[in-house]
């Protein structure tokens, strides 16, 4: 009997000293139908306060949303939101979130060029359950994110631009430099999707989801209104960026993370495509659960 529970009490401790901690998913309240998480990068609004932009992505039906670094809180409030922001105002910033019962699931693009800079990044984002924060760094840097994301347990979502063909250090815009990057590296780095930079740089979004399976922390999702370097957005499921079959990639990937709609056009009266987004993703999964 000794002997039973020795060998049971092993077991457990080398399943408890063998398990990882990994950031929470985001709760299914928070969810637009079928598991999909959509909200704006607040970048979206970026000709408006902080407060503003969680007024205008709840009008627009966001439950969820993601800030960017810098953007004024309020018109009250002389301060950027991110690491250096007061502890006083981080919580006048939780208050306007719980009276929208929005949830901020994500943070950037952002970064730093050392240890201490990314600390503070992950320190933030803790100090606000942020679960994810969006970065383009260097190769060297990735084992200092790989130590952090086990410290802190915040997710690291590489972010792609364009491609620069005149700067051949600018690696994150090609899916497969970044999931070879990344594919030894500890589960809770990988990329921030951005759909329309990958049209941008001539590639076929459902090819690069694909090839970085298992790794998406997040996306940037866009439609675009053509498929070119100039393409601009538009609501989706109206343009060339076939998000129906992007949501279907991501749903047959078991994807559990957010889309940000990062609406770079008619930046001052982008609300109703906004609207139109995000009633398009509820509109895909209300299609699904009746399946």
């Amino acid at each position: 009997m000794k002997l039973n529970t020795l060998i049971k009490s092993t077991l457990i401790a080398a399943a408890l000293c063998c398990t990882q901690a990994f950031a929470a998913d985001i709760p299914e309240e928070y969810s637009v139908g079928d598991g999909f998480f959509v909200g704006s990068q607040a970048y979206t609004f970026n000709r408006f306060t902080l407060f503003e932009a969680i007024e205008k992505n709840a009008a627009a039906g966001g439950k969820v949303i993601e800030f960017f670094p810098g953007q004024r809180i309020s018109k009250d409030i002389d301060q950027g939101i991110g690491p250096d922001t007061s502890d006083e105002n981080l919580q006048k910033v939780k208050d306007k979130l719980a009276q929208y019962n929005m949830k901020v699931v994500s943070f950037g693009v952002t970064g730093a060029g050392d240890e201490a800079g990314f600390r503070k990044i992950f320190e933030f984002c803790k100090k606000m359950d942020i679960r994810a924060f969006a970065c383009e760094p260097s190769k060297d840097l990735l084992p200092v994110l790989d130590k952090l994301v086990k410290e802190y347990d915040v997710m690291v979502a590489i972010h792609n631009h364009p491609r620069q063909p005149n700067n051949p250090d600018y690696w994150v815009w090609d899916p497969v430099a970044v999931y070879n990057a990344v594919k030894d590296l500890d589960p809770r780095i990988g990329s921030c999707a951005d759909i329309g930079h990958w049209i941008r740089s001539g590639l076929n979004p459902v090819y690069c989801l694909k090839v970085l399976e298992g790794r998406i922390i997040y996306s940037h999702m866009k439609d675009l209104h053509e498929f070119s370097r100039n393409g601009h957005d538009v609501p989706w499921g109206t343009g060339i960026s076939d998000i129906p079959a992007v949501l279907n990639e991501l749903k047959r990937q078991g994807f559990k993370g957010n889309m940000s709609i990062e609406y770079e056009y008619n930046w001052d009266n982008s609300l109703p495509e906004v609207a139109q987004c995000i009633g398009f993703v509820r509109g895909y999964a209300a299609k699904g659960a009746k399946k």
